[in-house]
């Protein structure tokens, strides 16, 4: 199965790619994951990656797509992908079904994480983690039992994350419309794009993801 989640940073597709691989056994291809490996193993498309970001440039569609391509060369028994972060633009897009088509597969679904930008900067701005163990908070949805005292290991010292913030949340989600939602046209010309409500519950999101999913 190739799988591609889109939505905007905060919908929730890093969570429920990591359901999907722990319940189905697909693997998470995700861009910036495999360039920061590719650069750490010195590779020709590491090296190639590594000059541009040291030049401060954009990593071009070139070495990205081979990165995917090199992850794509798989046995028919394979389980499948979850492709994340990629393809972001409309180029990419037709690049990746160049790739799968050589090798007899293509895209089998791609599911938007559909949200409320103003619902999602309230999620996102109001979440803290204990910095000792990192379990999640939230100012409106989940404080601590005890004010102050983490609820699993007791530790009084809270974290946020420096980009949480509104500004933050609104430039992403601009990013997002601006660059990665024009390529819904060209999946939904294949009739495969479902759209789930990012917005509900974590279960219920999963649930809904899978109902539409094949198999």
């Amino acid at each position: 199965m190739i799988l591609v989640l889109l939505g905007p940073p905060g919908a929730g597709k890093g969570t429920q790619a990591q359901r999907l691989t722990a319940e189905r056994g697909l693997v998470q291809l995700s861009t910036g994951d495999m360039l920061r490996a590719a650069v750490k193993a010195g590779s020709p498309l590491g090296q190639r990656a590594k000059a541009v970001m040291d030049a401060g440039e954009l990593v071009s569609d070139d070495i990205v797509n081979g990165l995917i391509g090199e992850r794509l060369d798989v046995p028919a028994d394979h389980p499948g992908f979850i492709l994340d972060g990629y393809p972001r633009t409309r180029a990419q897009a037709e690049a990746l079904d160049a790739m799968l088509g050589a090798k007899g597969l293509h895209v089998d679904k791609v599911v938007e994480l559909v949200v409320d930008e103003d619902a999602l900067v309230d999620r996102i701005t109001g979440r803290f983690t204990c910095a000792n163990c990192g379990e999640g908070y939230h100012n409106r949805y989940k404080l601590p039992k005890v004010a102050d005292t983490c609820d699993v290991c007791g530790s009084h010292d809270f974290k946020r994350r420096i980009d949480d913030n509104e500004a933050t949340v609104r430039t992403r989600m601009a990013e997002y419309r601006a660059k990665t939602a024009p390529i819904l046209p060209y999946y939904d010309a294949k009739h495969i794009v479902a759209r789930v409500d990012g917005m509900a519950s974590m279960a219920v999101v999963g649930a809904a993801i899978d109902a539409v999913l094949p198999g």
